[in-house]
């Protein structure tokens, strides 16, 4: 099998229309949820009944959160480009609009992809249309989840949860929330599952919204869990605890996710290289493609190496998305796209504030908010520290133990 490194052209249709959506209905209100921290954009209640038109009809492959699987044997289902690219594609193309609104927007959470990911089949069909959040992070846990304190213990018919989540997106807003608990703390890693907690069940409750640098548009919550009791038939996947497998359950979620952050990072960078390309040629300062970069103008020539780190991380995120569509093992391919396009993403949009100057650094243009949005990027989900640990032990076939 080989990969394609041209966007596939049955999805540049939906890659077109999320552009429309992002110039036409995310620009035009992104400063407005800037400035208005926590207010749910009413807006997005259109768009999002747009997306279950053209899921409906069957033109919106890739409008919704997508999973990693694999079929048993690990052996390739065939060369396809699929939903997981199709998602990269649209998420970029709307980030280009609007990181916050992207992740304000309904049934869009990363939850939504943990349980496409890990879900068994009587699962995907019953949180089928659900919005969920995803709760990982807890105040003394930083990027290391194995070391989650959460707790889930069985009684009858139920689990009890007790603990506390911060930092999750649309914690408020969602449907439910996808948390990651363990079911027995001395077995380390395998021990972790995620259970899928529906809004308004007793025992859970949202402590408080914080406030951010960036993506204001998007709620993020700290939630506690003081005896909640869960549905068994809420765990994601099977509730058994394979110490052989460690944390391989879990960790498929991640697999998924971090092409889309990469995919959010790239969406961004893009909308302010695009700009800034436009305030630089009113400046007089024109990019030349045909000529070398020392040839040209300081300022010139920083765009021109921007422009191939871009190029990188939006192959890199691309090379993700399609592995896994095709049944691929994608754990490094993921943690690269991730760790590239987040570092590149950040370096990108204060690069053109600083290249833009004075309208760079002022509220007359989003370039300021692109470079406050696209920090988030290098740290949730993993930060560019990890990804790089994930990286180096993929590589060098090391275990966590022996590299950290």
């Amino acid at each position: 099998m080989a990969i394609n490194l041209e966007d596939p052209k049955k999805f540049r249709p939906l890659r077109d229309q999320a552009h429309q959506v992002a110039m036409n209905m995310l620009r035009p209100i992104s400063r407005k949820y800037d400035l208005s921290e926590h207010e749910y954009p009413k807006e997005l209640d259109m768009l999002v009944a747009m997306i279950d038109g053209l899921s409906e009809s069957g033109a919106g492959e890739g409008a919704g959160a997508a999973g990693v699987r694999r079929d048993d044997k690990g052996e390739p289902a065939g060369n396809k480009n699929g939903s997981n690219l199709a998602s990269v594609m649209s998420i970029a193309e709307m980030c280009w609009g609007d990181v916050g609104l992207l992740l304000s927007m309904p049934r869009q959470g990363l939850g939504n992809s943990a349980i496409a990911s890990v879900a068994n089949d009587e699962q995907l069909e019953r949180f089928k249309g659900t919005w969920a959040a995803m709760a990982i992070t807890e105040p003394a846990v930083g990027s290391d989840s194995a070391n989650i304190s959460t707790t889930a213990v069985l009684d009858g018919d139920e689990y009890v949860l007790n603990g506390e989540k911060i930092y999750v997106t649309s914690g408020d807003r969602a449907d439910s929330v996808v948390v990651w608990a363990t079911l027995d703390k001395s077995l380390g890693r395998a021990a972790i599952k995620s259970f899928v907690v529906e809004k308004g069940t007793p025992g859970m409750r949202v402590e408080r919204l914080e406030h951010k640098l960036g993506i204001k548009a998007s709620d993020t919550a700290v939630i506690i869990f003081d005896n909640c009791r869960v549905p068994k038939e809420n765990l994601l996947g099977s509730p058994d605890i394979d110490v052989s497998q460690g944390f391989a359950g879990a960790m498929a979620t991640f697999d998924n996710t971090r092409p889309l952050v990469a995919a959010m990072a790239v969406g961004c960078a893009r909308a302010a290289l695009d700009l800034t390309r436009d305030l630089l040629a009113q400046a007089g300062v024109v990019v030349d493609y045909d000529r070398p970069a020392y040839n040209q103008s300081a300022a010139a020539a920083k765009f021109l190496q921007m422009e191939s780190d871009w190029e990188g991380a939006r192959l890199l995120m691309m090379q993700a998305a399609w592995m896994a569509d095709n049944r691929k093992a994608n754990s490094l391919e993921a943690s690269m796209a991730k760790a590239k396009a987040g570092r590149v993403g950040s370096d990108i949009t204060l690069s053109c504030v600083e290249l833009c100057g004075t309208l760079g650094y002022s509220e007359a243009e989003l370039l300021e908010k692109w470079g406050r949005d696209s920090k988030i990027l290098d740290i949730f989900e993993g930060t560019q520290q990890i990804q790089q640990l994930i990286v180096a032990r993929r590589i060098l076939g090391l275990s966590s133990a022996e590299l950290k």
